[in-house]
């Protein structure tokens, strides 16, 4: 049986910038603790003042390089600064391929910065399934800016959008970043597009084609007030980030005149009780009504009965029983 631990003493030690306290309550989080709601009550009245960033991009663009800059920069203004950064699983132990071991090694001994690295556990969109509780911790122990970098398998992680204020597009030269970027959808998910590794031949290019497809996504996508930025940065060298935080810092600002950092902090609100939701009639599903799906699907693949009426005479069961 898994220990106990007294919830209210933890997130009060987190509130008091204990390192040990918010790793603790986010592997409650991880391990899906039967304490979790407790947590989540917990945290509930204390967040709602952090400064959500996610950075997203395929892979080689630079995003952990690119993420410790912005924690550097963010620092040497005197905020507090978190770092989900989520990885692939491993398919052994299911952790967190990469570990914040070798990450951001600059920022290690820094008491005002914490980096967690999360596994996705089979979760797609590029983020880990708990990400939404972890950012909830991070907020709640008083970080002011709290960085979510995906997990970069792909140009598909887009789920990132659902919990960052502002969303960081990260492209490189050489890539094919700029053609695929039609493609992938991403004018969609961007807030601030940075064409990273900018001293390769091929950068003007990568921005020429941003702009070309900004211009063409513009008025169905975001309408004439906002038009994302694109930033040119080598963030290996630093060169670039302070532009970039003034992006991030203009797009907030916008945000905040017109009620869309109000509107998305509530769809962010939205998304995480659907998923728990789901998660939980999942969860019911399999405890509870296992035989009877298991019979409905026996009968779908028998053709004796559709997949939608299948469904529905599931639904009903659930429904009957609660």
């Amino acid at each position: 049986m898994a220990r106990q631990v007294e919830v209210a003493d933890l997130v009060d030690r987190a509130r008091r910038r204990e390192p040990r306290a918010v790793a603790r309550l986010i592997s409650l989080v991880e391990d899906a603790s039967p304490q979790l709601r407790e947590v989540a009550a917990a945290l509930a009245p204390l967040g709602g003042r952090a400064q959500v960033i996610g950075l997203t991009g395929s892979p080689g663009v630079g995003k952990s390089t690119t993420t410790s800059a912005l924690v550097a920069a963010y620092r040497a203004q005197g905020k507090r600064v978190g770092v989900l950064a989520i990885d692939p699983s491993s398919p052994f132990s299911g952790g967190a391929l990469l570990g914040d071991r070798i990450r951001m090694q600059e920022h290690a001994t820094d008491p005002d910065v914490f980096i967690r690295s999360m596994a996705t556990r089979g979760h797609l969109g590029g983020m880990a399934w708990a990400t939404p509780q972890a950012l909830r911790v991070l907020d709640a122990a008083g970080f002011d800016v709290v960085l979510i970098e995906t997990v970069g398998v792909g140009q598909s992680e887009v789920e990132v959008v659902a919990l960052a204020d502002t969303t960081i597009v990260l492209l490189a030269p050489g890539m094919g970043d700029g053609i695929q970027a039609a493609k992938a959808g991403i004018l969609e998910i961007a807030d601030v597009f940075v064409v990273n590794k900018a001293d390769r031949d091929g950068a003007d290019t990568t921005v020429r084609e941003l702009k070309y497809m900004i211009s063409l996504g513009r008025r169905e996508i975001r309408g004439a007030s906002w038009r994302q930025p694109i930033v040119k940065t080598v963030a290996a060298r630093l060169e670039g980030i302070t532009d970039v935080v003034a992006a991030i810092d203009t797009h907030r600002t916008w945000m905040a005149e017109h009620g869309e950092l109000e509107e998305r902090r509530a769809v962010r609100a939205r998304t995480e009780i659907e998923a728990i939701a789901v998660e939980s009639l999942r969860a019911k599903l399999a405890d509870v009504h296992g035989d009877a799906l298991e019979g409905l699907a026996k009968r779908v693949m028998a053709g004796e009965v559709d997949p939608y009426s299948a469904a529905d005479s599931l639904i009903e069961s659930v429904q009957a029983s609660t």
